[in-house]
């Protein structure tokens, strides 16, 4: 759905980012986790977040103070640009989950613009939301002619080198389903291939390799297991603690303690 959306937690908790997504900070400060890097954003910055690709929103500022302008590109819309525009899509390697695009007059200027037809809680007035999507897409296009080969790729992910990905992506809580689509692979095939490389079940690797990464956290680092568990991947704290105690004889509070 194409509309600038009312920030909600569910929001910054989101992982899997289905279209691309421009962001604007108006106020406050937020950063993003793609598996490789982390990104920062602060008042007056902008990026795009990639579809089809795993991301952790944190949220740097208290939610009241958090301020920020969302359009979400979807594909029905990007395909009606492209067609009215003839735009291609250039011929251009680009990996990263996050794109930080340089500081523009020209988008401070269109955010100005958009303010006068906001509707409640950051919603876009329905009769110019077609007018502000084209302007915004025409501006970025313009700033960085090479953000085409994002937008207008409608390619589904191919298949990738799997081990590869999923020692970078494995603190992503995710359903099987979304490693095998993002992995290029059918179901049945990702939980094959999965046995074959790693020669063990994708549920039993992801939790080992999540507490193997906590136990160097908990005991190298110091970091309490408050801190850690929602990062990797773990829904719950209980859940994280009996988890770690079957796998290592202690608990994650006891090992903490011996340091």
């Amino acid at each position: 759905m194409r509309a600038i959306n009312q920030v909600e937690r569910n929001i910054l908790k989101e992982q899997f980012v289905p279209d691309h997504l421009f962001l604007y900070i108006l106020n406050g400060s937020v950063s993003f986790f793609d598996g490789n890097e982390t990104y920062t954003f602060r008042s007056g910055d902008c990026c795009i977040a990639r579809r089809n690709h795993l991301v952790k929103f944190i949220l740097n500022s208290t939610t009241e103070d958090f301020e920020p302008i969302l359009f979400c590109f979807d594909e029905e819309f990007l395909r009606e640009f492209q067609q009215k525009h003839q735009s291609s899509a250039v011929a251009f390697s680009f990996d990263h989950a996050i794109i930080e695009l340089p500081n523009s007059g020209l988008i401070d200027s269109f955010i100005q613009s958009v303010k006068p037809y906001y509707r409640g809680a950051m919603e876009l007035d329905a009769a110019f939301e077609d007018i502000k999507y084209e302007e915004l897409l025409i501006i970025l296009l313009r700033l960085q002619p090479d953000l085409t080969c994002i937008f207008f790729n409608f390619d589904i992910p191919q298949k990738i080198n799997l081990e590869a990905y999923m020692n970078r992506k494995f603190r992503f809580n995710v359903s099987l389903e979304r490693f095998a689509l993002l992995t290029g692979r059918s179901l049945s095939a990702f939980k094959r291939d999965f046995k074959s490389v790693f020669k063990e079940s994708p549920s039993r690797w992801l939790v080992r390799k999540r507490l193997h990464e906590a136990h160097i956290l908990v005991q190298n680092q110091g970091r309490k297991p408050s801190e850690i568990y929602l990062d990797l991947g773990f829904e719950s704290l209980s859940h994280f603690s009996v988890a770690f105690k079957k796998e290592f004889g202690v608990t994650p509070t006891t090992l903490l303690a011996r340091r």
